[in-house]
């Protein structure tokens, strides 16, 4: 239990910051599952679209400082390999 007045709001302060970091990283998390559920339907154009907000949500998620700008970029790396699979195996 927090004691002086700066602890305590430390303690409100962490709280506030993990509950919108919680909410970010499922954003992500979200992202990710509806690109990779269009890329599971093979439907290139759907899933080019949500690649391009996957990427915008990364981008913003990493700078805020949530998850690292070099996660983002892997992620984003990642998953630009599975679209670009998806265009080669439809084309």
């Amino acid at each position: 239990m927090p004691n002086t007045e700066s602890a305590k709001k430390r303690v409100r302060q962490n709280a506030k910051r993990r509950a919108l970091n919680n909410w970010r990283k499922l954003r992500v998390k979200n992202q990710i599952k509806t690109f990779l559920s269009a890329v599971q339907h093979k439907d290139v154009g759907n899933a080019e679209s949500e690649f391009r907000k996957v990427c915008s949500v990364l981008d913003k998620v990493a700078c805020s400082g949530t998850i690292h700008r070099n996660t983002a970029a892997r992620r984003k790396s990642r998953l630009s390999r599975r679209l670009r699979d998806l265009k080669s195996a439809a084309a």
